[in-house]
């Protein structure tokens, strides 16, 4: 068994899909300060009906479920940091994710990443009802079977974007609805197995999102971003991020696809072997264990849970 203090972990946020209604329950119960009247001022709403009682109608509309995402993955956070054997070696999250895992690193704090995020959230929320589009998971493709298709689609004058690489196998692509009729017709030919529609409001990662830009980036703008205690990977260039470069690969984000993947694999070349799924679901855990089989993956999805995983780290094998 390895000493924990050999271990080097990376822990990974999730994103938009992991919302679900009753998600929380225990983290409004140990941070209800953080999650509370600090939050609900900054939303104009209490963030605790939203999470416990829903609807699910209004919960998974992006402007709601993405400051929902953020404030709970950063609850949680709080509550595992100080039961973690170190500070971690890297951070990374999956879309909204990277705005979580930036405030873990201290880059921007708390109720300025709540702000920063429900403006994100209205500001893609606006974009997707001004270019109507989805998304599709490739089942059985790889990042080379999305890039073609996306080729010969544009070829013949339509949008089609690869907007996730998620892990080997999962890969997701977007574009408007004529667009991904068009590929459930023609992915059989690149080697694709199957394509499943997803139930998202429009084609995320995408230029389809580019009307979103300029909120965002007045957002971005004024919002203090300060050095990172520990390494948070760009989502777009799939390598840590300079505070210098942030505030444009922040903006980028949103129209480019998330090279999770990658992202994954480059933690584990600089010597992580541990990662660490923190907040609501388990998305990014699966995800890690696609791409990095040999590393430990664990999940803190749950106050009641942080000891446990913390007792498992370092006993890979």
């Amino acid at each position: 068994m390895k000493s924990n203090l050999s271990v080097s972990v990376a822990v990974l946020f999730p994103g938009q899909g992991s919302q679900a209604v009753g998600m929380g329950a225990d983290l409004f119960s140990a941070c209800p300060d953080l999650l509370g009247e600090r939050s609900d001022r900054i939303l104009g709403y209490s963030l605790a009906s939203l999470c416990l009682e829903g609807p699910e109608e209004r919960l998974i509309q992006t402007q709601f479920a993405q400051p929902a995402l953020f404030a709970l993955g950063y609850a949680m956070w709080t509550v595992l940091a100080p039961s973690l054997p170190g500070p971690p070696a890297a951070a990374a999250g999956h879309s909204l994710g990277e705005y979580t895992a930036l405030a873990a690193a201290g880059t921007i704090g708390f109720e300025e990443g709540l702000a920063l995020v429900a403006a994100r959230g209205a500001a893609m929320s606006d974009a997707a009802a001004a270019a109507h589009g989805g998304m599709a998971a490739l089942l059985g493709g790889d990042e080379g079977s999305a890039a073609r298709l996306a080729a010969e689609r544009v070829a013949e004058g339509g949008r089609l974007y690869v907007a996730n690489l998620n892990a080997p196998g999962q890969t997701v692509m977007a574009g408007a609805a004529e667009d991904l009729d068009w590929l459930e017709v023609n992915a059989g030919e690149h080697g694709v197995k199957r394509v499943v529609r997803l139930k998202v409001a429009g084609a995320f990662h995408t230029p389809f999102m580019a009307e979103a830009v300029p909120a965002l980036e007045a957002a971005v703008a004024a919002t203090e971003l300060s050095p990172a205690a520990f390494p948070v990977w760009s989502n777009v260039t799939a390598r840590p991020a300079a505070v210098d470069e942030l505030a444009s690969l922040l903006v980028r984000q949103v129209v480019s696809p998330v090279r999770f993947s990658e992202t994954l694999s480059g933690m584990h070349e600089s010597g992580v072997d541990c990662f660490i799924h923190v907040g609501p679901g388990d998305v990014t855990a699966g995800m890690a264990r696609r791409t990095v089989p040999e590393a430990q993956v664990l999940v803190a999805n749950r106050v009641d849970g942080i000891q446990a995983a913390m007792a498992a780290i370092g006993t890979i094998g």
